[in-house]
């Protein structure tokens, strides 16, 4: 059993890095602080495989990947992209290759499907549910909702037992309850094996401001506060006696608090980080080199 601590992306936590590290070096850095990391990049377009091979080859066996999945096989897309994305077979084909630097590795936790708030619980929604299952058969993958139908009290049994027996990967969400395109923090693991839980922040004037230019800077600019946190220690431990692996992603990324409060939790739950140091202690930056020393007091 085993809780691990992780963070959206990793090339907007300043905090982690010197201010002169390079942009290519970020997830290398990052790799010491934390052993889980969500590749949002994916979201956006599908990866060249040879990116995943780089990144895996320049980081520990530490660092576990959740990858999320691209946008035109959820449904995120409209218009005239999701008219280029009527046949899905090429775009699972092309994840799927994308991902085998990753699985070959042992590095992949999860690909994660994340649906739009658009896509409530219907007879067709679960058909394409089980078609995405088919096509990404024989890798670990996590399933997240933002409509709340899916979780309504006569459905949320339905639905978890529909992502048991469809071999889904719960990712259970803290966000704020504000309407339908929202869903409430279910504890409940369909996979004996893992369970993905993202916490999103809990602002909730600036939840559905999908139509403001900066949309997801408003969304997710949230801390936790410490009796928050305290709250979740509970909860991870609840889902950790229904899954083996625990991992837990934060998403409040907005305000540069996503960093601080995953240090927080690591340091309630005792853990060290992947290079040995305490969560909360800033990292020792590198002594120059000695000739740089020396050329200090040079003549």
């Amino acid at each position: 059993m085993a809780i691990h601590i992780g963070l959206a992306g990793w090339g907007d936590h300043d905090r982690l890095y010197a201010p002169e590290l390079k942009a290519k070096d970020k997830l290398r850095a990052y790799a010491d602080h934390f052993p889980l990391v969500e590749v949002d990049s994916s979201f956006y377009a599908i990866q060249p495989k040879e990116r995943f091979a780089k990144w895996a080859e320049e980081t520990p066996p530490s660092l576990q990947f959740v990858v999320k999945a691209f946008q035109g096989m959820t449904g995120h897309q409209r218009g005239a992209a999701a008219a280029r994305a009527a046949d899905p077979a090429p775009m699972f084909a092309a994840f799927r290759e994308s991902l085998e630097p990753l699985c070959e590795a042992g590095r992949l936790k999860a690909a994660l499907f994340q649906y739009p708030p658009w896509f409530d619980c219907t007879r067709e929604h679960v058909r394409l549910l089980r078609d995405t299952k088919r096509r990404m058969e024989g890798i670990p993958c996590a399933l997240e909702f933002r409509h709340q139908s899916w979780f309504v009290p006569e459905y949320r049994d339905k639905t978890l037992a529909f992502m048991e027996s469809e071999g889904w990967i719960h990712s259970v969400c803290d966000e704020p309850q504000a309407g339908a395109g929202s869903v409430p923090t279910v504890l409940h693991a369909t996979d004996t094996a893992m369970t993905l839980v993202r916490l999103h922040g809990r602002n909730t004037g600036g939840w559905n401001q999908g139509g403001a230019a900066n949309w997801r800077d408003v969304r997710y600019l949230y801390r936790y506060s410490a009796n928050e946190l305290e709250e979740w220690m509970g909860m991870l431990a609840q889902l950790e006696r229904q899954s083996a692996d625990v991992c837990v992603i934060f998403n409040n990324n907005s305000g540069g608090d996503a960093a601080d409060n995953a240090k927080q939790m690591m340091a309630m739950l005792g853990q060290r980080r992947p290079d040995g140091g305490d969560p909360l202690e800033p990292k020792p930056m590198p002594l120059q080199p000695q000739a740089e020393q020396l050329d200090l007091f040079g003549g």
